[in-house]
């Protein structure tokens, strides 16, 4: 999967026009950012466009206000934070497509930024209406997508601009397409692959794809509360997605039978409520209660996963073990980040909650790679061709 660049640009005289997902949280009821590292992973792309002398047009979403404009989703704050990462003035205009944004574009000197209003306050966006993606174009002169986050979604400005425009990977998107291609494509092997979160419907085609690819498949989270209702486990008031726990059966099997060590909980963190000061306890696999939920992983569980889980050469991680938003089934999580970030070997977090999660431990800078995109580093795991990068030019 061979795309172009902003290396194989000269910009000279260009405008790019770059897709950035600076879709980042606040912290709550205030403008201010909690959580920067969106818009600094973008900074390199950025500064490498102006300092080959191009003027760089900027476009992002924020929130989901559903085609119409929000005061609350407006990104004066976002060019505060990256006027001030770039130690440059980022002018900030409240148009897209209007004749405003135009003027502003066309009038960037070389070097200069300018970002759009959010991209979804207009209805033609996330429709990837084909009249909007034109008119967005004429905004640049080469178009740039740095939002592997958004690359899942077929929007105006992820696929249709690219289809007026010569198109190129920015380095988010650049270093994206090859840390997650290599799982695919080449390993240092043994490879691990660690899956989580609270459903298996999420993570079943995923599931399906990497069982077989992978040396050892790891469980956690709400899901494996399926999983271990497949082995005939009681699973007391656990959430189990009864329609998929022949599926999971399946994968069990498939497993053993193309040599994917399957490793499940042998021990869970049980409790009645999800709340912080809920009474709970650990529970072995065959000795939940009715009445008990399964929200995390076990110490015992814990210890052997990172046991496996240092042996292995390539590991990659997409959802965390337990409600790790709850200080009292977050330990799980923690442990696995831990034995993770102490490893040798490639060490890939999957975006989404568990980029949270590692971020949120302090974890993530030693970590080989974080994903910008949960979502679109589960479909690209899938094996999903992704709207957003197939839009890019081939080298």
């Amino acid at each position: 999967m061979a795309k172009k660049t902003i290396r194989d640009i000269d910009w000279s005289g260009q405008r790019a026009l770059v897709r950035v997902d600076f879709n980042v949280p606040f912290e709550r009821g205030t403008t201010r950012i909690s959580d920067d590292s969106r818009i600094r992973a973008a900074v390199p792309t950025i500064n490498y466009l102006r300092e080959h002398g191009a003027g760089v047009v900027l476009c992002t979403h924020l929130g989901r206000p559903g085609g119409k404009p929000s005061k609350e989703a407006e990104l004066g704050p976002i060019a505060e934070r990256l006027s001030s990462l770039l130690g440059a003035p980022v002018t900030y205009v409240h148009a897209a497509v209007e004749p405003a944004a135009r003027e502003r574009a066309e009038a960037l000197k070389p070097g200069e930024v300018l970002l759009l209003e959010n991209i979804r306050f207009y209805p033609g966006e996330e429709r990837n209406d084909p009249a909007f993606a034109k008119s967005l174009a004429r905004l640049g002169t080469v178009y740039v997508n740095d939002a592997f986050g958004t690359a899942h979604r077929a929007h105006a400005s992820t696929e249709g601009v690219a289809r007026h425009l010569p198109a190129v990977a920015g380095f988010v998107m650049e270093r994206e397409i090859r840390v997650l291609g290599g799982v695919l494509d080449n390993p240092e092997r043994p490879l691990g692959a660690i899956l989580g979160g609270a459903k298996v419907s999420d993570k079943l085609k995923v599931l399906q794809r990497l069982v077989g690819h992978v040396d050892a498949l790891f469980i956690g989270g709400g899901m494996a509360a399926t999983f271990l209702k497949a082995e005939d486990h009681e699973v007391g008031a656990s959430l189990v997605e009864e329609s998929l726990v022949d599926a999971c059966a399946e994968i069990i099997e498939e497993a053993e039978d193309r040599g994917t060590k399957l490793y499940l909980p042998v021990d869970v963190v049980v409790a009645q409520k999800i709340e912080k000061n809920a009474p709970s306890h650990v529970a072995r696999v065959d000795e939940v209660d009715d009445g008990w939920m399964i929200l995390d992983i076990g110490p015992q569980t814990a210890v052997h996963f990172s046991g496996a889980l240092s042996t292995m050469r390539t590991v990659v991680w997409n959802g965390p073990m337990g409600v790790f938003e709850v200080p009292l089934f977050d330990e799980g999580t923690r442990a696995l980040a831990e034995a993770i970030a102490a490893s040798s070997g490639t060490t890939i977090i999957g975006g989404g909650s568990t980029a949270e999660a590692v971020e949120h431990l302090g974890l993530a800078d030693r970590m080989t790679h974080v994903s910008t995109g949960g979502g679109a580093s589960l479909e690209f795991l899938e094996g999903k061709v992704l709207p957003g990068v197939a839009a890019l030019n081939d080298k």
